[in-house]
């Protein structure tokens, strides 16, 4: 299976970690985010990782050069990082969706097993969002309605009282999914408010045609890196996963088998 990691940002909010490298290329712990994100797919046996890039995209190609690494990863360069929003970044990603995959944000740290639920998830449901659920949210977190596991919207802007979790940036597109999410793409992406939307809003109107459904992974490590307080939190979370030193890359990583 094929995996796309959006990483064309920069990550200002991590000023001045994020000067001069993109957010996918600060530590987090003993290796960079990026490399956790890879480490955790490749645990998982996606074997082709699309990287879309955009500020800072030399020091992201020097970081996927891992030669005999037993995967393939490969580098999309998105010129309008600077100007758009992430919806830009799938669009410049959209030939790649031509088979089943996984989409990722580009700023969520992950322990394996995350991925290994959501991969757990019904193999017959077109889209399948990785939700995580707490006590209270806030105005960050990317939040997200239910019917059961059937997803009814997501949005930073839902109502409190009609919160039933948050996406963490996680999802696989299978069988007619990776059409119909290219389709929804086409159609926002010909709207002139394109350039300031989410990729994740077009997965809310795709929810009204009850092809978006979810999978919990409550329990489970994973984390958002946004502020440098994110990446504190992160750099304890893999620390505690740390317990010697492994193959970077490795079929199945001996600290999570």
């Amino acid at each position: 299976m094929k995996a796309i990691i959006l990483s064309a940002g920069q990550g200002k909010r991590l000023m001045p970690l994020t000067e001069r490298l993109p957010k996918c290329a600060v530590a987090v712990g003993s290796q960079t985010l990026i490399d956790w994100q890879i480490e955790g797919l490749a645990a998982n046996g996606i074997d082709q990782i699309v990287v879309v890039t955009g500020f800072g995209a030399e020091h992201v190609d020097r970081l996927l050069d891992r030669p005999g690494a037993g995967f393939e990863a490969r580098t999309l360069y998105n010129p309008r990082f600077d100007t758009a929003d992430n919806l830009v970044s799938c669009w410049a990603a959209r030939a790649e969706m031509d088979e089943d995959f996984i989409l990722l944000n580009g700023d969520t740290v992950f322990e394996p097993a995350v991925l290994a639920r959501l991969l757990d998830a019904p193999q017959n449901t077109p889209v399948t969002l990785a939700v995580d659920h707490k006590a209270c949210y806030d105005d960050d977190d990317m939040k997200v309605k239910l019917d059961g596991q059937r997803l009814l919207r997501v949005g930073k802007d839902l109502p409190l009282d009609q919160v039933d979790g948050e996406s963490i940036g996680m999802m696989v597109f299978r069988g007619e999914g990776p059409r119909l999410f290219s389709d929804a793409l086409k159609q926002a992406m010909s709207r002139p408010e394109a350039p300031n939307r989410w990729y994740l809003s077009v997965l809310d109107e795709m929810a009204a045609a009850k092809v978006v459904w979810t999978q919990s992974i409550q329990g489970l490590a994973w984390a958002e890196v946004d502020y440098p307080m994110d990446l504190m939190r992160a750099s304890t979370m893999v620390n505690s996963w740390d317990t010697g030193p492994v193959d970077v890359y490795p079929a199945v990583n001996p600290r999570f088998a």
